[in-house]
């Protein structure tokens, strides 16, 4: 046996040096393809320049071309096209190509094509204000800091192997894997950055007003980074109130409205002329190595003044790395914002990270077109960085690459800030890399409805540090709801004989009436979502509770 396994660590060995020698010549080949590429590309450029300044065609000096690579060059001139990298942007057939174009030449181009002079810069003066807004300032002080993360250690393959292929929500977790946040108050953080929609209500045109509405949409996202943590699940019943009129001009609340499967409603009213309101249903599902969280249902926003309404829908999210390694997220997918007045269509996408691409991890592209198709803006960015819009000034198609696909050439004006995300609080890494406005979130006030995320016990033990105790009372109002459950049934059947036992009368009975929103049907979607039917206000007003469940 000895001989064989050295006879078989020869050969082993042999082949290891034998695959290493083959490796290396294929990635040899693979820097000298991509050279090789790059070299073609330059070459077509300077073609294409010398086309350009050919005799019996105007000069373009101040041209920088780039495919795929929305804005790669902002703007300099075409002798600095040496350096520019050439990818392509998006690989399905809404790709395309932009040229950035100086501001004196657009106009020139523009009034050449009978569409007459545009003054990029009256056009587009509200999206040429700060983007980079400061946050109001209130009387109430809010806090800045919680209580350090504690480090506790945690075997997750003992929890996770009997778990593969299960509802993510159905699945008992302790509060080791959670933050002190529940899913409502993670829903209100999407409004970290209403400064953008507060903005946006002063455009006269909607498309620029889309270019707003769609870097509101990404900026959700840019808290996920680091967030690998699970918010806690909500009670059924549960609600969350955010109340800055002062500070924010906005008044949002959410409700946990099914329990299975989990779905919140939520409604937003902004003193600046604008409202939000989302009935999201979270389906995730444990894959073994991964986590996708495929948030469902529709975001509508509508803007009085104007009337204009928006809907899209959320892109899926996935935590990679679940059983080794270092946990990371990532977003993907295409997000399709519709304004139902005008129909304007904003087209993002998020490209998925691959360790493979030269793509910018995180980055999302994106197109704004009006109702007859014409495109408008080009977006472009990070979903937790920052995004710009370019206006575009001309359409063109390119001549077909060697496998049949067209991309649409767009010469765009320099781009434009969207948005930037806020830098993180100090020690922020010790304090689950909360965003200031999601370190106020847990914050007591005086007030609320018993049934707010506030209140809740076990997430206020375990934003203290005391995790055991948190993990204790966890099981106990898990309990507790499934008792509330089991009387549902029992009221059911007893009310309606034991017909009512079927498993389709049990999913019937499970069926919560909520509060504070009611089942109707949205004409623009065509489905059924909670809308908010008034009264949470009021009743705070009065301090008249009497009418919430004791959930907690």
């Amino acid at each position: 046996m000895i001989n064989a396994c050295k006879d078989f660590l020869e050969l082993a060995e042999t082949h290891s040096r034998k695959w290493q020698r083959a490796l290396q010549y294929e990635q040899e080949q693979r820097v000298h393809l991509e050279e090789t590429i790059e070299q073609l590309a330059k070459q077509h450029n300077s073609l294409e320049r010398a086309f350009r300044s050919a005799p019996g065609r105007p000069p373009n000096p101040n041209k920088s071309f780039s495919e795929g690579s929305l804005l790669t060059s902002k703007g300099e001139d075409s002798e600095e096209d040496e350096d520019t990298e050439y990818f392509d942007a998006m690989e399905d057939s809404t790709s395309f190509i932009t040229v950035i174009t100086q501001p004196k030449e657009d106009r020139k181009i523009e009034g050449g094509t009978g569409t007459g002079s545009v003054d990029w810069n009256s056009v587009d003066n509200v999206l040429d204000s700060p983007s980079f807004v400061s946050k109001g300032s209130s009387k109430i002080k809010r806090r800045v800091r919680i209580p350090d993360k504690p480090n506790y250690s945690l075997n997750l393959w003992s929890i996770m192997k009997n778990c593969i292929g299960r509802e993510l929500s159905k699945i008992p977790m302790p509060v080791n894997f959670n933050e002190p946040l529940s899913m409502l108050q993670r829903l209100t953080e999407d409004l970290e950055y209403h400064h953008l929609l507060d903005k946006a209500v002063h455009c006269a045109s909607s498309v620029e007003q889309m270019c707003l509405v769609a870097a509101f949409s990404v900026s959700s996202y840019s808290t996920t980074v680091h967030r690998i943590a699970k918010p806690f699940n909500p009670m059924l019943g549960e609600t969350f109130e955010l109340d800055r009129l002062e500070d924010m001009g906005l008044r949002s609340l959410c409700e946990q409205v099914s329990h299975h499967p989990p779905s919140a409603a939520h409604y937003v009213f902004s003193k600046h002329g604008w409202s939000l309101w989302q009935e999201i249903t979270i389906a995730s599902k444990f894959r073994g190595k991964y986590i996708s969280i495929m948030p469902l249902g529709a975001i509508h926003l509508e803007f009085q003044a104007s009337g204009n309404h928006y809907v899209w829908r959320k892109s899926t999210s996935t935590v990679h790395n679940i059983i080794v390694g270092k946990l990371w997220i990532d977003q993907s997918g295409d997000i399709e914002i519709v304004n139902h007045k005008t129909n304007d269509r904003c087209q993002l996408k998020f490209v998925p990270y691959s360790y493979f691409s030269k793509e910018a991890p995180r980055k999302v592209t994106g197109v704004v077109s009006d109702s007859q198709g014409k495109a408008h803006y080009v977006l472009s960015g990070s979903w937790d960085e920052q995004m710009e819009c370019s206006k575009i000034v001309q359409s063109s198609s390119s001549s077909p690459s060697s496998d049949g696909k067209q991309k649409t050439v767009y010469q765009t004006l320099p781009a434009k800030l969207l948005w930037k995300k806020y830098p993180l609080p100090e020690n922020a890494e010790n304090m689950y890399y909360f965003s200031e406005l999601a370190l106020t979130l847990n914050e007591l006030e005086e007030g609320v409805a018993p049934t707010d995320s506030r209140l809740r016990p076990d997430q206020r033990l375990m934003e203290k540090g005391r995790w055991d105790e948190a993990n204790t009372e966890k099981q106990r109002l898990e309990e507790k709801q499934r008792l509330s459950r089991r009387r549902r049934l029992e009221s059911c059947i007893s009310g309606h004989g034991q017909g009512c036992a079927t498993e389709e009368a049990e999913k019937e009975s499970d069926v919560y009436v909520p509060l504070w929103f009611e089942k109707r049907l949205d004409p623009l979607t065509g489905e059924t979502a909670c809308i908010y039917k008034g009264g949470y206000w009021e009743a705070k007003e009065r301090q008249d509770w009497h009418m919430c469940p004791n959930i907690f």
